[in-house]
Parts: C-alpha cells; structure tokens; sequence
C-alpha cells in the first residue's frame, strides 16, 4: 500500500520516510478506500441573479478524494461558487475520518462570495453538500 502512494503522489523515498512518519497519514490511508466508494455532491439550494446561471437543482459532483467529476457538472461553473466548495469537502473528509457519518454534518451549507443585489452585488448561491455511495451514481 505505502509504494502505491510513493508513486501515486510522486514521492522520493526520503519524503515518503517522513510521510510515514505521520500516525496520522497511515490512518487515513486504512480508510481510503471506503471513501473512494463515495460521491461528494454539492447541490444548489437557492440562487438568485448569479451571472453563471446556476439554479436551484444543479450538482456539482466530486470523487472521494475530491476531485471535480468535470463531466457530470454543469458545462458552466462560477468560480465564487466553486471557490465555496472546498470547506464543505474538507469537513466531510474530517468527519469521515474520524468515523462520523459526513451526512450528520451540522453546518453543511455554504454560499458564493458574491452578497447578492441587496448588499451591492449581483447574485447569490447557497449549496447544500451531502455524501452518497458511489454506485447510485454512473459516472
């Protein structure tokens, strides 16, 4: 397992000896595969005035490492909404990690940076992340 991800990540054998080093990293890797078993999907909730035209329903759809799963999305992605993306993944990893259903995640909403017309700006997206078994999805 350990010489699949020196080679995976590109790792001299010096860097995967301090790679190594960390509990943590050989914690994670024991529950990887599980979560490459899943899709992270984050799904519009509400928008109003976005300038990409994103709406309500649509989904944006990550491997469990994640990875954009660019053919499943949107042929248009704002970056305001994508740069919002990444906290919610993060904290779905986390909780998986550590043996939490990333599903039961409180705070699992995030919004575009843009404020909306109200507040001088032109749109507003707000998405929802939740994480689903990897066959009910084709991809």
């Amino acid at each position: 397992m350990w010489k699949f991800y020196q080679e995976h990540l590109g790792y001299t054998d010096e860097e995967m000896k301090k790679f190594r080093q960390n509990p943590r990293n050989a914690d994670v890797i024991s529950k990887a595969p599980a979560l490459m078993n899943k899709t992270i999907v984050i799904e519009v909730v509400e928008a109003h005035g976005c300038n990409s035209r994103h709406k309500a329903g649509d989904k944006f759809y990550f491997d469990g490492s994640g990875n954009l799963l660019t053919k499943l999305c949107p042929k248009k992605i704002c970056f305001g909404a994508l740069n919002a993306m990444p906290q919610l993944i993060a904290m779905a990893h986390e909780l998986f990690y550590a043996g939490v259903d990333p599903n039961e995640m409180r705070f699992k909403r995030t919004g575009c940076g843009d404020i909306g017309v109200q507040c001088g700006g032109w749109g507003r997206v707000v998405m929802e992340v939740k994480v689903e078994d990897r066959k009910k999805l084709k991809y």
